[in-house]
């Protein structure tokens, strides 16, 4: 997998090769309107936080992309529905969505999920999924990629930040029910301290079910929302906290 990203004040500039026309970004805990404890770039409606605070945030966001960019918002349930992104249709139940629309980013929140952002080579699609471990089992990442019109070696995608393989603590049955899967997924489990329990990768689990789908150009994948306190929310540490959004979109560059 590829390298890190270039961090420019609040948000984080994937660093990978996508085509130009693609424009992609990840927010981190910094620089929003947010009281602890969802200090300060919260931008969950879902989470306690106070509506004008997401609101003036969510609005941040907007002036961090390009001039009259659009972001498709998700209800996301940990499940494995893709919806195609188009103007004006808003908040849509799904853990994934999908465009060939330009200006419209599509975006997933998280603070220790998995999110996964999609281009193809020609810069005429682009996806983001959202992948906890429950999504990553249930196929998610197949079903995005399965809505998108490339064949699988046009498509490269970016592993943003999630909770590392160093803290990601899950029972057994978790692990059992990727084994059973596929044998390859015992390399993403390591014994932790605690009798009966494991450490996860998501990045590798993430890793593997898009290199069996033929996807090589991966990028991405080194970063741990919960040991990154200053950068990150995350639940599995705070419990009540804030959401990261990484979103990916075609600019008008696309179409030129």
């Amino acid at each position: 997998m590829g390298a890190s990203v270039e961090q420019t004040s609040s948000v984080l500039i994937p660093d990978w090769p996508a085509p130009k026309g693609v424009s992609a970004l990840v927010t981190t805990r910094i620089g929003g309107s947010s009281k602890a404890p969802y200090l300060s770039f919260n931008l969950g409606d879902h989470v306690g936080d106070s509506e004008d605070a997401v609101a003036s945030n969510r609005k941040q966001l907007l002036q961090l992309m390009n001039a009259g960019a659009q972001c498709q918002w998700l209800q996301q349930v940990h499940g494995t529905e893709v919806v195609k992104a188009l103007p004006g249709q808003g908040v849509l139940e799904a853990d994934a969505a999908y465009t060939d629309q330009s200006q419209l980013a599509c975006l997933v929140m998280t603070a220790d999920c998995l999110p996964v952002l999609f281009c193809d080579r020609s810069a005429t699609q682009v996806a983001a999924a959202h992948a906890g471990w429950r999504g990553l089992a249930d196929g998610v990442l197949e079903a995005t990629v399965a809505k998108l019109d490339c064949p699988v070696d046009q498509l490269m995608c970016w592993l943003g930040p999630a909770i590392g393989p160093d803290a990601f603590e899950v029972g057994a049955e978790v692990r059992q029910q990727f084994c059973d899967q596929y044998a390859e997924a015992e390399q993403a489990f390591k014994m932790a301290e605690q009798p009966g329990k494991w450490l996860a990768d998501l990045y590798l689990l993430a890793t593997q079910r898009l290199q069996r789908l033929g996807i090589t150009s991966i990028y991405g994948g080194n970063f741990c929302t919960y040991q990154d306190s200053e950068r990150f929310f995350s639940y599995r540490r705070d419990g009540v906290t804030g959401r990261m959004a990484s979103l990916i979109w075609l600019t008008d560059d696309a179409r030129s």
